[in-house]
């Protein structure tokens, strides 16, 4: 029960709690190399502590004396402060700052701040995400993951999507260039000169890009995208292309075009899961590495340094690994989505408590 207890504290006891996960793991006869692996560790770190656990006891999954001026805080002081961090928010604001968790636990700003490192807690932080409703979320995503982990055979698979309304900025002023301890420096104003969309094609065997820009996007603009798609890819493959839900790709123009050409097979990425779509972490590196940067003059200057992106990525292909199958993915979001359940059901605690 003692055990139980302790491998439950992993926010406020880590180590010990891991401890204490091992030897559980150890108590149904499981060899240490078993338990290394559920566990992820090592098997010595599992003999060893095996080993003290039996020698020992409990006492022995705690951390030894360390050298040094002793602790001014002990752990249930510690805690205290990890609670507070997650379970209550401060009056008159959305989160705690060292200095008002400093005041209210009688405590400097520099000891909070330790704390909050040592366990990974960073309240000023705050990161945006989003579950899918698509009643058919499970079966798009085995199917979409299942092409990349074990691809058709005599096929070639293609994320497609386009990157809609790319803003052709010119700084106001010139930029000024990076030099020993200065890091480049811009204006943040700028003139807008136009937009272009992007419509691509990533082969997810080579890495290969199909990429072309046009003025708008269309369901117009996606066929003679197909188009180009089909004349450069072998009569004898058939084509399956990954996508996501946007009405361009849905229209009666791209349904007769499909009819046209029966070896096209379209597979529907969820909504609100553009990250199972390769091509988006590839228009990420364009963005980063040539238009968040570029300063155009004109949307015919913006389309010159996108293309010159594709072919210079294209001159050494490297494909992205997908190394995560259906199955994991899905217990993930299960688990995530769990967890959001149980901490809606919970009081929204208020108030400088």
């Amino acid at each position: 029960m003692q055990l139980q207890q302790l491998a439950k504290r992993g926010r406020t006891k880590g180590p010990v709690a891991f401890r204490a996960r091992i030897v559980l793991g150890c108590s149904d006869g499981s060899s240490n190399s078993d338990v290394a692996r559920r566990l992820r560790t090592t098997d010595s770190t599992v003999a060893f502590w095996r080993t003290r656990f039996v020698e020992r006891g409990l006492e022995a999954l705690e951390d030894e004396p360390r050298p040094g001026a002793p602790r001014k805080h002990g752990d249930e002081k510690i805690e205290a402060v990890i609670k507070k961090t997650l379970q209550t928010i401060p009056k008159g604001a959305t989160h705690w700052s060292t200095r008002n968790m400093a005041a209210n636990m009688g405590l400097s700003q520099s000891t909070v701040g330790r704390i909050w490192r040592a366990f990974g807690l960073r309240p000023h932080r705050s990161e945006v995400f989003q579950l899918s409703s698509d009643p058919l979320f499970i079966e798009k995503v085995r199917d979409v993951v299942g092409l990349y982990m074990a691809p058709p055979t005599n096929a070639l698979v293609l994320c497609v999507d386009e990157k809609s309304q790319i803003q052709a900025l010119n700084r106001t002023q010139p930029m000024l260039p990076m030099r020993p301890g200065q890091a480049e420096r811009h204006t943040p104003e700028y003139k807008r000169n136009g937009t272009t969309s992007l419509f691509a094609a990533l082969d997810v065997a080579t890495g290969n890009v199909v990429g072309k820009c046009f003025n708008r996007h269309r369901s117009i603009e996606f066929r003679k995208f197909l188009d180009l798609i089909d004349s450069g890819v072998p009569n004898e493959l058939d084509v399956h292309i990954i996508l996501d839900n946007y009405a361009t790709h849905k229209t009666a123009l791209v349904r007769r075009w499909l009819q046209q050409h029966p070896r096209y097979h379209l597979h529907f990425t969820p909504t609100h899961s553009s990250w199972l779509n390769q091509v988006e972490r590839w228009f990420g590196l364009l963005t980063q590495r040539q238009i968040k940067r570029g300063s155009h003059h004109n949307v015919d200057q913006l389309k010159r340094a996108i293309t010159e992106f594709i072919s210079t990525s294209n001159d050494q292909p490297k494909p992205f690994k997908w190394t995560k199958s259906a199955d994991e993915i899905l217990n993930k979001i299960r688990r995530f989505a769990e967890k959001t359940l149980v901490q809606e059901s919970q009081p929204n605690y208020t108030g400088n408590q």
